[in-house]
């Protein structure tokens, strides 16, 4: 039987997390770099808002190197068990984490409007109020320098993307006919 590493990339509340639970339903190992980097920020006895996370994400990338989320999380995963791993944010972390056998990246997108609606919704702590704030911060969040995020071009890597403007039952069906062709 194959076992899938399946990386997980989208833009912010794109439908990122119910991928993530469709998959640990279904039997996989859960990872997610944005844990590994929440767990650094509590180190350094920082909030872990989205802004704080972002900065430490950038300043961590410039000392580390682009991919270190990715090298740190390579010991936890283990091949021969279907693992997601979820928050995937930059190039580098897909080239280091395409060295694993049977690694498939998949993205998750969806109009900004309904994604900036579930950001409000699900109360996190994130500092968009307003629309037009969000989608200034992705604008920022999306810079093409080396230790930004580069969310954009690594959503564009993904070997499949599942657009998530409908209903979370319609992105899990999405999901499971691509299991489908990989069983």
């Amino acid at each position: 039987m194959s076992h899938f590493i399946l990386g997980l990339t989208g833009s912010n509340a794109a439908g990122k997390g119910t991928v993530s639970k469709y998959l640990v339903s279904q039997g996989y190992d859960y990872i997610s770099l944005s844990d590994e980097l929440r767990q650094e920020a509590f180190e350094q006895k920082l909030e872990a808002s989205r802004e704080n996370l972002t900065k430490l994400g950038k300043e961590l990338r410039s000392v580390l190197g682009p991919g270190f989320l990715a090298k740190r999380l390579l010991q936890k995963i283990t091949v021969q068990k279907n693992t997601v791993v979820d928050s995937i944010r930059h190039p580098k972390e897909v080239e280091i984490l395409a060295t694993l056998p049977s690694f498939h990246l998949l993205g998750v997108d969806a109009d900004v409007e309904l994604r900036f609606e579930r950001a409000l919704r699900r109360g996190r702590n994130e500092s968009a109020k307003t629309l037009e704030e969000f989608k200034a911060q992705e604008a920022k969040e999306n810079q093409s320098a080396q230790n930004s995020q580069q969310l954009q071009k690594t959503l564009a890597l993904s070997h499949h993307v599942f657009l998530n403007n409908k209903t979370p039952e319609d992105l899990i069906a999405q999901v499971q006919q691509y299991l489908d062709t990989l069983s």
